[in-house]
Order: structure tokens, then sequence, then C-alpha cells
């Protein structure tokens, strides 16, 4: 392309050296023949006895001064009076003369006895405007085609040199290209490209690329659903958008993240971070995502199923040692004794079980209760089931999931149990209600806690708030953020109250277009 605008450019310029050179021999050849034509001493030598010998130093003298060919005065008929050749003095001038006997100066081109040149004619008048004489200077061909050589070298110097520091540069970008590219040229970056865009949208996880400035360079399909990111994500600042607090706080900082439990509003994401660089130059930070959500409520029916064979494998424990007990009275002699106190036992564990299955139809949600409620007594805290509590048979549609009551109602009593022990006392109880009131299910968890801090009302359901202390910090704090997230995404509603403790009261609706 370089080369081809520099011969392009040459050309033009010879076109042009070609035709100014000779528009300005014109030029100067006419002025020249003028400035003659018009000197007193001209008109006073045509008309004297002798005009060669007054005119041919003068037309001499000027022909050197002004650089032409030749400056030749003649008679009206064309007889030369003046020539630079001596012995062509006398004879007819060789041209057209017509114009200026008429008057008139004009230029030609015209070959004469000193080759092809542009000349000019002009006229001579005497005092009575009458043509006396004919003066013409010229400059030949030669001449003319010399200047143009001249400036053409000139040109082609002036266009070797531009085509030398356009190769040396572009042969300085191409590898400056190369270096960036890699190597690559422009087939093999086309391709890498396609590949980079297929790979990139047809991966299951979400991709994002931050900038050095936290600013989101591209994001695929997976990282828009998981975060529900707007359309224009591109070269938008993580701070402007609508992430919560942790996770802004997390892709804008510098620090890497690995494995990081994130809590959105419907979704709960697994971030691993890691910065890009390219020698000491930083590119920005490479962000994954994974959906956690379907894993972390397995997770949470995993830990409730844990808790039920903890449970069960303790009252096994106790079954035993008390049934030890009564066979021990009964060999005592003590019968009654031992009825007593097997039957109080039994009275216990079957008035708990009878009170939450006759008041919670929803078979999941009362097998729950029931095991919260024993692993709750092995810590030493009573689970107490309101008397207002009552979930009758089909209360519950099917777009509110067993699941979602479990990860509620399981982290609402987890955390309950947690305050009361923390708190001691005498008696530490937490207090389950869950009953249907029109057109909604309100679940309340109390307990005996020290309760919630008005100023952290606001922060409990972050991700990572947590009264607890855990070698593994980035899995504390989230049975809140979840309860949050999945009351949000069914269109309810938490808060947060305090009577002896802390008392949490979720309320989600029923209906089906409630929670579309």
């Amino acid at each position: 392309m370089v080369a081809a605008v520099v011969a392009g450019g040459a050309v033009l310029a010879c076109l042009h050296a070609a035709g100014s050179t000779e528009e300005s021999a014109r030029r100067r050849v006419t002025a020249v023949a003028s400035s003659v034509a018009d000197s007193p001493a001209v008109v006073a030598a045509v008309v004297g006895p002798d005009p060669s010998r007054a005119l041919q130093p003068y037309a001499e003298q000027v022909r050197r001064d002004t650089g032409v060919a030749f400056v030749t005065i003649m008679s009206p008929a064309g007889i030369r009076y003046t020539h630079p050749n001596p012995r062509m003095i006398g004879r007819p001038f060789l041209g057209h003369t017509e114009p200026a006997l008429a008057g008139r100066a004009f230029t030609e081109t015209f070959t004469g006895t000193l080759g092809p040149s542009v000349r000019s004619v002009s006229p001579v008048f005497d005092r009575g405007h009458r043509v006396v004489a004919l003066v013409s200077t010229g400059i030949t061909v030669r001449i003319l085609d010399r200047q143009v050589r001249d400036q053409l070298l000139a040109l082609i110097l002036l266009a070797l040199l531009a085509l030398a520091v356009g190769g040396a540069g572009t042969y300085l970008v191409n590898v400056r290209l190369r270096r960036h590219t890699h190597g690559m040229d422009a087939a093999q970056l086309g391709r890498m490209y396609e590949y980079h865009n297929a790979i990139l949208h047809t991966v299951r996880e979400g991709l994002l690329l931050l900038d050095p400035h936290a600013r989101v360079a591209l994001a695929n399909g997976a990282a828009r659903e998981l975060l529900r990111l707007p359309e224009d994500v591109e070269e938008r600042e993580v701070g402007e958008l609508a992430l919560p607090e942790s996770l802004r706080a997390c892709l804008s900082s510098g620090r890497p993240c690995v494995d990081e439990i994130h809590v959105t509003r419907e979704h709960v994401v697994v971030v691993n971070k890691s910065a890009v660089t390219s020698g000491t130059r930083d590119l920005g930070s490479v962000v994954t995502l994974r959906d956690h959500t379907e894993l972390q409520a397995l997770s949470g029916e995993l830990d409730s199923v844990r808790g039920f064979a903890e449970s069960l494998r303790s009252q096994t424990h106790e079954a035993a040692n008390r049934l030890h007990t009564v066979v021990s009275l009964i060999e005592l002699g003590r019968p009654e004794e031992a009825i007593e106190f097997a039957t109080a036992e039994l009275e216990l564990t079957q008035r708990l079980t009878d009170r939450v299955v006759s008041a919670v139809a929803e078979p999941v949600v009362a097998a729950l209760l029931l095991g919260k409620a024993a692993q709750a007594n092995e810590r030493g805290v009573e689970l107490v089931v309101t008397p207002d509590t009552e979930i009758g048979d089909s209360m519950i549609p099917e777009t509110l999931g067993s699941r979602d009551l479990v990860t509620i109602l399981g982290n609402l009593i987890d955390n309950a149990v947690d305050a009361a022990m923390e708190a001691g006392g005498d008696a530490p109880r937490v207090f389950v209600t869950a009953r249907v009131s029109g057109d909604r299910l309100l679940l309340r968890v109390a307990d005996t806690g020290g309760g919630v801090g008005a100023d952290a009302v606001e922060e409990i359901f972050d991700r990572g708030w947590s009264t607890k202390d855990g070698t593994r910090p980035a899995r504390r704090g989230l049975g809140l953020a979840l309860v949050a997230q999945v009351t949000a995404r069914h269109g309810g509603r938490v808060e947060v109250g305090r009577e002896i403790g802390a008392v949490f009261t979720v309320t989600l609706p029923l209906a089906r277009e409630a929670m579309a």
C-alpha cells in the first residue's frame, strides 16, 4: 500500500512538474518578448539605417541575462535582425507571425533552427501604433527536458526516501503487531476469535473478564444469567452493577478469590478470581462463576439427614440406657417404678410426635421439626412447637417446594438453637410457629438467646455475617443469606424482632401469581 501510494504520488508529481515547467516557460518567454518589444531603444533601432548592428549586442545581452535560448528581432516581413547564430541574421524567420502582425502577442511550440522550442512572438509598435518589427523569444524543448529531468530526479529520490521510510515503518509496525499477536496472522487471529467466542458462550460456567480498572471487558451468557447482568454490561464498572455488596467488593478488589460463596437474589454462586498479567503489565482479572444453588440445597438436605441419623443414633443409645434401667429395676423387684420410668419417657416423646404430626400435615416439614427437636434436646435446648401451629394437607402449593421450606426453617432453627445455647440460662428454648393465614404462610422462630442488635439488623442477611468462629469463614454466614434469598425468590419478606430473644418471621405468599 505504501509503495502504491508513493508510486501514484510520484506519477502525479511528474505530470505536474512537466506541465508546470512548460507553463512557466511560456510565461517567461512572453514576459521577455513583451519587455524587449516595449523598449524605446528597440523602436529607435528598427527604424534606423542598420538595425542588426544596434540590436544584436542588446539581444544577446538580454538572452544571457534572462536565460532564454534565443531573442530574435525581425522585420514585419520576417527578416531576422538578431540571432544567437550570426550566420542566421538576414534570413527569414521560421515560424508563424500572423497574430503578431495583427497586433496580438502569442505563444507556440515550433521547430526552428535551434530545434523544437516554446516561443513567444510580440509586435513592436511605433508612435503611430503601427507594427514596425516583431520580437520572438524562446526556450528550447531540450532545456525544458533537462529542467524536468532535474525535477524528476529530485522527485524520484524523494519517492525512494518516502518508500524507504514507509517500508521501515511498516516493518516496525508489523514486528510490533506480531509481538502483540504472538506471531499470528489475520487468518489465525480470525480462527482464534471464532474458537474463543464459541468456547466462551458454550461453557456452562459463568466467565467475567475485568480490566485493571474493574470494568467488565467481557461476560459470557452463563455469567449474564447467573448475575442477571444487563445487555450493555461491557465497559461498565462493577460498582455500577446491581450485585450484592459482598460480591461487588470481591470483584472490585485486587485480591484473588478462591471458592468464595456469594448469595445473589436467585442463586448461590461460587466465585474464583485471579489476576492476568503479561510480563510486567496488569491486564486485569478473570472471574469464574459456578452455580452452587442446587448443591447448596442438597447440602442442606444432607445436613438434615445427617442430623436425623445422629438423632436416631443418640436416641438408640438413650433407649438402650433406659432399657437397661428398666431391666435393672425389674431385677431389683421394683416393677412399678420400672413401668413408671418407661411410660414417662415414652409419653414425653409421643406427646411431641403427636403434636407435630397433628399440626403439620406436610411430611417433610414434620420430619424436619422432629429431627430438629431431637437435635436440640441433645444439646440441652427445648424446641417448642407453639399451639397455633397448623399446616393442613394441600395448603402449600407445589411452587413453594418442601426443599425451600427446609432451607428456611432449618437455618432459622439451627441459628436459634445456637443462640439459645450461647445465652445459657436455666431453660434455653426455641419456639417454632408454622401456620397458614389467609393466602400467606407464616413461619416464626424465636429463641431465648441474646437477640439481634438494632445496628446489625441490616447486616445479618449478608453473606459472611456470623457470630461463630470457624476455620473456613467463606462457608460461614450463609444460613440467613439463604433464607433471605429463598424468601425474596418467592415474593415474601423476612422481619426481625425481639421478645425474649431474637424473633425471625418469614411471610410467604401462597398464590401462584404472587410467587411468579
